[in-house]
């Protein structure tokens, strides 16, 4: 399953029959998801880059997708027994290929607070139960990438030979004022100080790209404890081969 992705890098995890049920009912679906991601890149100048909304590579990528005919999809379940509605619920997902054989649904995790693993997983063995949907698919930071960011940034700092906050400022990243002290406590304390360097990749990591945030172990965390069982899965971990330095 996508073996053109994970010579490239990509981790890839599938559950609970979605192997099978992919390759009998839905093949386009490996086909469709290697033509969006096998080039995909995010230049790194866009990992420093503040602002508000969502970051511009996972637009890109929603972009790619919608055009492949994977749009947001509203999903509104009612309950009733003899014309009385017992229960009503509705579920959005972000991206839904539907096809003949049924629908799947599928969930980008670049960088949420990893509680959203959980609301994802849940809806998805929701609407699989519901029979709603047959393969529910979350796209997510890999080990490589979440593990190597400060590595990452470092060299972001060393290609462009950033040596202070002020040296930033073009890139788009405004500290606040506690990030600014923390940055500074870090280069000044008496023991074992750290370099501008050092300081800004261990803080700036931390607090963009920290661990309650989503990536592959966050998510594993929850697959091994059977959250979303038994809705059939494909997980996908972005790699660091993904950054682009040009």
């Amino acid at each position: 399953m996508l073996n053109t992705l994970q010579e490239s890098g990509y981790q890839v995890e599938v559950l609970s029959h979605a192997r099978a049920i992919l390759d009998v009912d839905f093949p386009q679906v490996e086909e469709e998801l290697t033509a969006v991601l096998k080039d995909f890149k995010i230049p790194v100048k866009e990992l420093i880059a503040g602002g508000g909304g969502e970051a511009k590579g996972t637009q890109r990528l929603r972009n790619a997708l919608a055009d492949k005919s994977w749009p947001k999809f509203h999903f509104h379940v009612e309950r009733k027994i003899n014309g009385k509605v017992l229960e009503s619920q509705s579920h959005e997902v972000d991206h839904v290929r539907e096809m003949e054989a049924g629908r799947v649904a599928l969930e980008i995790e670049w960088n949420n607070k990893d509680p959203f693993f959980d609301r994802d997983l849940e809806n998805y063995k929701r609407l699989h139960a519901d029979g709603a949907i047959s393969v529910g698919i979350i796209i997510t930071r890999g080990t490589s990438l979440h593990e190597n960011m400060r590595e990452i940034v470092g060299r972001f700092l060393d290609d462009n030979d950033i040596g202070s906050l002020d040296d930033l400022t073009q890139w788009g990243y405004e500290p606040t004022s506690r990030q600014k002290s923390a940055i500074r406590t870090l280069i000044d304390r008496k023991k074992d100080p750290l370099s501008f360097r050092d300081a800004f990749c261990r803080k700036f990591v931390a607090d963009k790209f920290g661990e309650a945030t989503t990536h592959w172990r966050k998510l594993e965390d929850r697959i091994h404890r059977g959250v979303g069982n038994p809705c059939p899965l494909l997980l996908i971990g972005l790699p660091d081969s993904i950054v682009d330095f040009s």
